[in-house]
């Protein structure tokens, strides 16, 4: 068995700033879903595009991995580029089906779990931990993953990252132009068809979803590769502002239009002005906490939602309850990520990171 250099292993510097970023893509997500369960009318909703954040996160993800292992893959090898990945990125997988499971069973207001025998729960949980999509929940929409919905994103994540290894890190840059022309093309027809692109999340609108990551981590990947990084004094602060407005930007009939145009050219855009963007020191903690917190939230939350919704329903609290039950419960949410990242995720991960290396 051939041994990787301590230098091949080693990961390269992080652009801090898109670290920031994507901790406000983060919290807004975990935003849109709360104001969801109370407006289903979605124009109704003042962060009503927070599920965008999605296509931010693969069109950084896009960027972030042709900055990290184009030049690398080729001396460590497709099999260490996943065992890389996996070590990245399942943890939290486990964790957060662990997490969700809990709530299947003990969720304090509805016993969603009565109506499903053993062996079908059981069937639920694996196809959570080996990320295979199974909608066959009702109560919970057929979501992808009926127990820690947002995994459908991370399940289009680990086949952008599995193309990646076989196929596109070997594609000279100029390869990539016409498939990321195709999903554009793509994009305006799911746009145009369901009138907007929330799609991806379930049973009946898998493909949207694919269609969603096949553009924007094209995207990513193009923004790194012709190193379109536009210098700027915007700053964190700056970006986080201009990323917010995408999220709060209104929902309405323009729909198919205005969220393409922010897929194809705003995050793209927005990628390249947070590598270029210069961080003043008094940020810099802050966009390092806000860029570990991302995933570890992102993946442990639903579980809170799906209670959330139930307690909704049955209580129907006021607008003036909400205003203090909703921005409590994501400070508790923040408090429970950072927990389960430096209980779990950060010591799992040097674990498995130094038994990869003695390998």
């Amino acid at each position: 068995m051939s041994t990787l250099s301590p230098e091949t292993l080693k990961s390269k510097q992080h652009f801090q700033i898109l670290d920031g970023m994507r901790g406000v893509a983060a919290l807004a997500v975990v935003l849109f879903h709360f104001i969801e369960v109370v407006y289903t009318d979605y124009s109704q909703n003042f962060i009503g595009h927070g599920f965008l954040a999605v296509d931010f996160f693969f069109c950084l993800s896009g960027f972030v991995i042709g900055y990290a292992y184009d030049n690398r893959i080729g001396k460590m090898g497709v099999w260490e580029f996943f065992k890389s990945r996996l070590i990245r990125l399942h943890p939290l997988v486990v964790i957060g089906s662990v997490l969700a499971l809990l709530g299947f069973f003990f969720d304090p207001i509805v016993a969603v779990a009565d109506a499903y025998n053993a062996g079908k729960i059981t069937l639920i949980f694996l196809c959570s931990l080996l990320m295979i999509p199974y909608p066959v929940v009702a109560e919970r929409y057929f979501n992808l993953f009926n127990l820690n919905a947002p995994a459908w994103s991370l399940f289009w994540e680990y086949v952008a990252n599995i193309l990646y290894a076989l196929v596109l890190y070997r594609l000279n840059r100029k390869w990539l132009i016409l498939p990321a022309l195709l999903a554009a093309a793509g994009i305006f027809y799911v746009a145009s068809h369901s009138g907007n692109l929330m799609g991806g999340w379930s049973g009946g609108t898998f493909w949207d979803g694919g269609i969603r990551i096949a553009y924007s981590f094209l995207a990513g990947l193009l923004v790194y590769r012709y190193n379109i990084i536009i210098k700027n004094r915007l700053g964190f602060l700056g970006l986080a502002v201009l990323l917010f407005l995408a999220f709060v930007m209104p929902f309405g009939s323009w729909n198919w239009l205005t969220e393409p145009l922010v897929v194809l050219v705003y995050f793209p855009l927005l990628v390249s002005l947070g590598a270029g963007a210069t961080l003043k020191p008094g940020l810099t903690k802050i966009c390092i906490f806000s860029g570990n917190i991302s995933y570890p939230l992102y993946m442990t939350h639903y579980t809170f939602i799906w209670i959330f919704a139930n307690y909704n329903t049955k209580y129907k609290p006021s607008v003036s309850q909400l205003e203090y039950i909703i921005p409590i419960s994501m400070l508790l949410l923040l408090g429970f990520a950072w927990l389960v990242m430096v209980v779990f995720d950060m010591p799992l991960r040097k674990y498995l990171t130094a038994k990869r290396k003695q390998a």
